[in-house]
């Protein structure tokens, strides 16, 4: 941030945005390309910053997993008992692998602020603390308690999300994406599946006193293409179209003149709201129906679906926002299954998440700063 004896002469939601893209802050899980991984330097940073800008504020860092905490602030209110509005971004983002600029470098050309987590989703979350910042002498007199939180892990886990969700509830939380500041009120889910099969490794000259494990696999895999496919597509939903499946890696064997004792693939299904449990089960036994020995290991994230009724969305929708849905999931839908109404929402636009140059326009940060700045000053019920 800026000195008095030096004041940058960029708006507040651009300096906060280009300097929580200089802080490092990559998922560890999978490749991250960096040995800087983690939320920590990057909770501590806005805690600081908090704590700093707002007097007053409840701030904490707790950890949810090693090194990994998530970043929590609790703001003023006037009367005790309010309603409580979260703001939620996360602190975390994805891998730096492949990307063609520098990641952390925050740079600034052409309009455009450059780096990992520009767009998904430092710049949202940069637009939420400048419109904090910008209310902050009424947030006490709004109709809500205004809480705040930088999650961790996000992008591999939602373990900030479960670990928040368990602990507190809110009558809204706004999960920061970039949505082109429409809020995504509906989303698919997912189902990661890792499948694996067993084999005996001979030589490959005598591959009759072995079993090979990819053999069993293709057939899984056939079943995936030709059957599983067709049926994930009759499972609709209006906005959001039918559930999906795509086989995502396969490896298998160590040497070509070994038959493979093991093969492993992954399996990515998207799904709507309204697949059940049953729907679940039923894909197990499909599966298995082909290989019965089968070893299936699942992770999950669920599909939102929040009420257009509730009142806090008729005041984003009186300020131009639209519902939208999305193929893509977020924390969400894990405060949603803890009983918490819940969207997604901010500037930016996903078509530059995850990219080689990420990047998000100035004039979108400026918008969403000024969007939520309005927002909240519609909450305002005192003087």
């Amino acid at each position: 941030m800026a000195s008095p004896l030096n004041p940058d002469p960029l708006p507040l939601v651009v300096q906060l945005c280009r300097d929580l893209v200089r802080i490092p802050s990559v998922n560890p899980d999978d490749n991250p390309g960096t040995l800087e991984t983690g939320e920590a330097r990057c909770a501590r940073w806005l805690a600081d910053w908090i704590q700093t800008e707002f007097p007053g504020a409840e701030v904490s860092t707790p950890e949810v997993l090693p090194n990994r905490p998530n970043i929590v602030a609790r703001f003023p209110a006037d009367a005790p008992g309010k309603p409580r509005l979260l703001f939620a971004p996360h602190t975390d983002t994805v891998s730096i692998v492949g990307m063609t600029i520098p990641p952390f470098g925050g740079e600034i050309r052409s309009g455009r602020l450059y780096g990992r987590g520009a767009s998904d989703t430092k710049g949202p979350m940069a637009s939420m603390l400048a419109a904090l910042h910008s209310v902050r002498d009424v947030l006490p007199n709004l109709s809500h308690e205004i809480w705040f939180a930088g999650l961790a892990g996000e992008e591999a886990g939602q373990h900030g999300a479960h670990a928040l969700a368990a602990k507190e509830s809110f009558d809204l939380v706004i999960a920061g994406e970039p949505t082109g500041l429409d809020f995504v009120y509906t989303h698919k889910g997912s189902m990661f599946l890792t499948l694996s099969t067993q084999g005996v490794a001979v030589h490959a000259a005598r591959p009759q006193d072995g079993q090979n494990a990819i053999y069993p696999m293709a057939d899984v895999l056939r079943l995936v293409r030709d059957e599983l496919t067709p049926w994930l597509a009759t499972f609709q939903h209006p906005v959001l179209g039918h559930s999906t499946v795509s086989a995502g890696t396969i490896r298998g064997g160590s040497k070509t003149n070994i038959v493979p004792d093991f093969c492993q693939a992954t399996l990515d299904i998207r799904t709507v709201p309204g697949q059940s449990d049953a729907f679940e089960r039923e894909l197990f036994e499909r599966l298995r129906a082909v290989c019965p020995a089968l070893e299936i290991r699942v992770s999950r994230a669920h599909p939102l679906l929040t009420p257009l009724d509730h009142p806090l969305l008729d005041k984003l929708q009186a300020q131009g926002a639209l519902p939208a849905g999305a193929p893509w999931f977020c924390d969400a839908a894990v405060f949603a299954q803890h009983g918490s109404p819940s969207i997604a929402m901010g500037p930016g636009s996903i078509a530059q998440a995850h990219t080689c140059d990420e990047w998000i326009a100035l004039e979108d940060l400026e918008k969403g700063a000024s969007f939520f700045e309005s927002f909240l000053r519609g909450l305002r019920t005192s003087a």
